[in-house]
């Protein structure tokens, strides 16, 4: 009985080693059969090979999600079937043509599955994720304008594609950090991931913003000056003396007699007979020693009031510079920029001011410094429309106050307004993000030590002075999401511009022409489809029978604007 038994054994320890070692063309047709009628029977021959044992490396790959099982049908009868790591996939064998393969965690394994001679019969990596179909599915129901894929390497999922908005981007990467790792708080900075995401989104338009800044300065100046200034004169050349407050005074000049006819006049109250220059034109003896009030307030731009009198038997003449000075200047400058989201655009309306600088030996460079208006900002489009900006305005003009002399040249400097901040704002709002108000006083006395300290009657040995700076500048800002034109919709300031000709120029007076109907060239409208927009986006096509080919229409000529049918310059917001 127990030889019977051994031989039964023998036998099918045989059989098996006979259906292992079955010639390869058999075989080969099997196993084509098979890959032709089951797919996944075709993924599973991939790694099939009869080889001594240990000769064999596993080969092909399994993808399996968590939870996921797959059936591989055998070519041969198996013996044993092992696996690298069954915690992460798990083998189950229902027959000996037949194993089941169970994802059951993130991860790897090797499975091998050989005959009882030791032969290979099937081998093969399965790599374990997550659920990426589920995935997909939930991405396509939460933005369905969203074209995102995940590909999962071990512990880092990727995302590629294109969203609408930085805000999709930001849900994207959201969503699917909450799949991959569940009972995670994703909203938590500091939670603890086991599958890292990696956010490769990009945007199917990119996001451009146009920032318009206004610099608006008002500066008052008032200034007011009080002075005397008084002289003698005496035509008898005696005593003189004059005082003079703040102001440089007059200087006397003496009469050309030489060119003035003597006569002779009869003085009452006993002065007998004198003779002295007369001037036929005016009937009347011409003073040697003449001076007028001009000649004691002279270099003033004041208004002056004079008064000549006698005092201790001398002519005296006095004046009073009486002046105020009131001026403002108004500033307003309006620079538009734009730029991509995330990129720096600069602009500078001004100059550049060259500045010697000094070097060894005896040597001087040249340096340019820029004045003028500037504007440096950087946009960044957040979620909902808000812009996040780093914007840099600045007002520089050239000013005496401070300036220097080098080698005989005097380098003016630079009078300087300029606001650094971030600031977040919707599209259309506004800010103001930099201010001055500035008030500055100044006053000043002139006066004769002594003299000048008297009361009351110390005034006439004095002067003073007050002046009055008051500087206000507002810088507002205000950006806009803005998106491409049509260039027929763009208005130009030379549209429409004709030079006169002579006749106009010369007898009219007209710096442009007066025929008006001449308007420059405008391209032809680009079709609706062409046409790119704010944010927007095509989804992934779809495979659609090719539409017939249709013959491009003929060219229409270019037809006359109708009259009021300008469009705004720039950008469409």
């Amino acid at each position: 009985m127990t030889g019977k038994l051994l031989l039964k054994r023998s036998l099918a320890a045989i059989v098996s080693t006979a259906l292992v070692a079955a010639p390869a063309t058999g075989f080969a047709q099997t196993a084509k059969a098979k890959r032709q009628s089951h797919p996944s029977q075709a993924r599973a021959n991939a790694g099939i090979a009869n080889l001594p044992a240990g000769t064999q490396r596993p080969s092909g790959e399994i993808l399996l999600s968590t939870g996921e099982g797959q059936l591989i049908t055998l070519p041969a009868n198996v013996a044993n079937v092992w696996t690298s790591n069954p915690g992460v996939a798990d083998v189950y064998v229902n027959n000996p043509r037949q194993i089941h393969l169970f994802g059951k965690d993130f991860g790897e394994a090797t499975v091998f599955a050989t005959s009882a001679s030791g032969a290979v019969v099937f081998s093969t990596t399965v790599r374990v994720a997550q659920n990426l179909t589920s995935i997909d599915r939930m991405i396509r129901v939460a933005m369905p304008d969203a074209d995102v894929q995940v590909t999962t390497v071990g512990q880092i999922a990727v995302l590629n594609g294109t969203v609408k908005s930085p805000q999709d981007s930001e849900q994207a990467q959201r969503l699917v950090t909450g799949l991959l790792n569940p009972g995670v708080n994703v909203n938590d900075p500091a939670a603890q991931v086991k599958i890292a995401v990696i956010n490769r989104l990009k945007m199917a338009t990119p996001l451009q913003v146009q920032l318009q800044v206004k610099f608006a300065e008002v500066s008052r100046s008032f200034v007011k000056n009080v002075g005397v200034n008084f002289a003698t004169k005496d035509t008898t050349g005696g005593f003189q003396f004059g005082l003079a407050q703040g102001r440089a005074p007059g200087s006397y000049t003496a009469t050309n007699l030489a060119t003035y006819p003597t006569a002779r006049v009869y003085m009452p109250n006993g002065g007998g007979y004198i003779d002295g220059p007369y001037d036929p034109s005016t009937g009347k003896f011409v003073n040697p020693r003449a001076s007028g009030l001009a000649d004691i307030t002279r270099g003033s731009d004041n208004a002056t009031a004079g008064l000549a009198t006698k005092l201790f038997g001398l002519d005296v003449l006095s004046a009073i510079d009486i002046g105020e000075t009131i001026g403002q200047v108004t500033t307003l400058a309006n620079p538009n920029l734009t730029a991509r989201s995330g990129e720096t655009a600069n602009f500078l309306a001004g100059g550049e001011i060259p500045i010697p600088v000094a070097q060894g030996l005896g040597t001087t460079t040249v340096e340019y410094k820029q004045y003028g208006i500037s504007l440096a900002f950087t946009p960044t489009v957040l979620s909902d429309g808000r812009i996040s900006l780093r914007v840099r305005p600045e007002v520089s003009q050239l000013t005496s106050a401070g300036a220097v002399q080098l080698n005989g040249v005097t380098i003016p400097a630079l009078s300087t307004r300029r606001s650094e901040t971030t600031v977040e704002l919707g599209s259309g709002e506004s800010m103001v993000i930099g201010g001055l108000l500035q008030n500055s006083h100044n006053n000043s006395i002139s006066k004769t030590p002594g003299l000048g300290d008297v009361p009351i009657l110390g005034a006439l040995f004095r002067s003073n002075g007050f002046q009055r700076n008051e500087t206000e500048l507002m810088i507002v800002i205000t950006p806009y999401l803005v998106k491409p034109v049509n260039a027929n919709q763009i208005v130009l300031p030379t549209d429409g511009y004709k030079a006169p000709n002579d006749f106009d120029r010369v007898f009219m007076g007209a710096l442009q022409g007066s025929d008006k109907s001449g308007d420059r060239p405008k391209p032809s409208m680009a079709p609706a489809d062409g046409q790119p927009s704010v944010g927007a986006f095509s989804p992934a096509p779809t495979s659609q029978p090719a539409a017939p080919v249709q013959m491009a229409p003929p060219p229409q000529p270019n037809r006359k604007q109708k009259k009021g049918g300008s469009a705004a310059p720039g950008f469409g917001f």
